[in-house]
């Protein structure tokens, strides 16, 4: 089952009555949201767009940008939200069928890599602006890296995984997992679609290399306080 980021379809005409003013003002928002991340599927980094080449795309006239956001940081904030609200909670009802077994480990694994195939100009767009231009869309995917490291660490607690762990420990190892994670998003991007073998071979070594984390996790020894 694939999952995407659901948004209303683009439509130039009005639907009638059936269409109320919210769900108008919605699908403006998504189209704004779709056009800037086509103009950056060609590589192009977020800060090159203009306000006016996002609303040509998205088929609206430049004033009704504002409606929608107060300038182009609050666009690029909200990409970088919307990307990340639904494979948290993906990720977090695959952790929450069961202890990090191999099978949860590589159930994440593959929910993860097919959310990033699904979604693939969100991701290009997160792995560009993480060390991009912007100071203020790196400082914001830097955060959404902290929303996934938290929640993790929150549900390994709750699973009694390495109990002898502080929960300042358990971010640390969290914070390595998505990190890991995040680095693999372009290796996941640049699998050829007709060649399963390399799929496979992600899958596996991405399963390989939580296992050795989780592994690591429950040997480490805290220090003792001075």
């Amino acid at each position: 089952m694939t999952t995407r980021i659901s948004r209303s379809p683009r439509s130039g005409a009005d639907d009638g009555a059936l269409v109320t003013r919210s769900e108008r003002k919605q699908r403006t928002r998504g189209a704004l949201l779709d056009a800037a991340l086509k103009l950056m599927s060609d590589g192009r980094s977020f800060t090159s767009l203009g306000l006016r080449e996002i609303t040509r795309e998205a088929g609206v006239v430049p004033t009704s940008f504002y409606r929608h956001f107060r300038d182009m940081d609050e666009l690029g904030l909200a990409l970088v939200e919307e990307s990340g609200l639904t494979l948290r909670r993906l990720l977090r009802e695959a952790r929450k069928q069961g202890r990090p077994d191999a099978d949860m480990v590589r159930r994440s694994v593959e929910v993860y890599k097919q959310y990033v195939e699904d979604n693939r100009l969100q991701f290009f767009f997160l792995a560009g602006e993480r060390h991009g231009g912007s100071p203020l869309i790196r400082r914001a995917v830097r955060n959404e890296a902290t929303h996934f490291t938290n929640e993790m660490a929150e549900d390994i607690r709750q699973l009694n995984i390495a109990p002898q762990l502080s929960f300042a420990s358990l971010q640390m190892i969290c914070n390595l997992i998505v990190s890991s994670m995040f680095n693999a998003a372009t290796d996941i991007l640049d699998l050829p679609h007709n060649h399963p073998q390399a799929h496979r071979e992600l899958t596996d070594f991405l399963v390989k290399q939580l296992r050795l984390i989780f592994l690591g996790a429950t040997q480490w020894k805290e220090k003792a306080p001075d």
